[in-house]
């Protein structure tokens, strides 16, 4: 079975079994997707610790693509490994990050997977903690309200968005199955349905990848996170949050 969920965000409790029954006849061989935003890995050290080793306890193997609202610099000291085809960052025996441009074969089917995002909660900057001026600015943007800023490395990371070298493992990797896959997970969507949501959402590189994704690939189902909304797009395009879905 696989199974694909929304944004965490580290919030794990749709996995508790009286949300999720469904768990009661899984094993390590089925899967749950979370489509980015995981938050699993955001501290960086002991303090995660006790919430990865409580999910690998799950009785499924936890596989996420990456989000916006990541610590890329925790993640990138795991090791990397191959699984079903495709790489991963190895958090814990069956906790998975699903690295960006691969194919993986679960079930016989074909998955592709991007993960990533542009923040657009940074309206009001994003700071440097080694600035002479960061403790001074931190305390204005604490007192504005609904003020929208991130501090550098510790709440935001530019590797939310991909590198050239990962666009290029991306295409290798489609060219490799002739575009053709039957799963596209991402965290974003494609800039034609990202537009057709709120005021903050703009097209950018990553959105216009995926746009050529969605016109150059032959797939069966989209699937992706990041617009905290559960909603069919269309009937190949399924925007997730907080459901749980399952595909395979």
């Amino acid at each position: 079975m696989v199974f694909v969920t929304g944004d965490l965000h580290g919030n794990f409790e749709r996995f508790k079994p009286k949300y999720f029954p469904e768990q009661a006849r899984m094993t390590k061989q089925d899967i749950m997707i979370c489509a980015g935003d995981f938050g699993g890995v955001w501290f960086g050290d002991s303090r995660d610790d006790e919430t990865l080793d409580r999910l690998e306890r799950l009785p499924f193997t936890l596989a996420f693509v990456c989000g916006n609202h990541e610590n890329y610099d925790a993640l990138e000291r795991y090791p990397v490994a191959e699984w079903h085809g495709g790489k991963v960052h190895r958090i814990r025996p069956h906790v998975l990050h699903l690295m960006r441009g691969q194919i993986f074969e679960l079930e016989s089917y074909r998955f592709f997977t991007m993960g990533g995002a542009k923040s657009h909660d940074i309206e009001d900057g994003i700071l440097e903690p080694d600035a002479p001026d960061f403790e001074r600015r931190l305390m204005m943007l604490q007192r504005k309200p609904r003020a929208r800023y991130r501090v550098n490395h510790i709440s935001w990371w530019a590797q939310e968005l991909p590198s050239d070298g990962e666009y290029a493992e991306a295409r290798r990797s489609l060219d490799a199955v002739g575009w053709h896959v039957d799963y596209i997970i991402t965290h974003c969507a494609p800039t034609s349905i990202a537009l057709m949501g709120t005021r903050h959402n703009e097209a950018d590189r990553l959105t216009d990848f995926l746009q050529e994704v969605r016109e150059r690939a032959k797939y069966h189902y989209w699937l992706f996170g990041h617009y905290h909304d559960n909603k069919a797009i269309d009937e190949k395009h399924i925007l997730l949050w907080e459901q749980i879905v399952r595909i395979i």
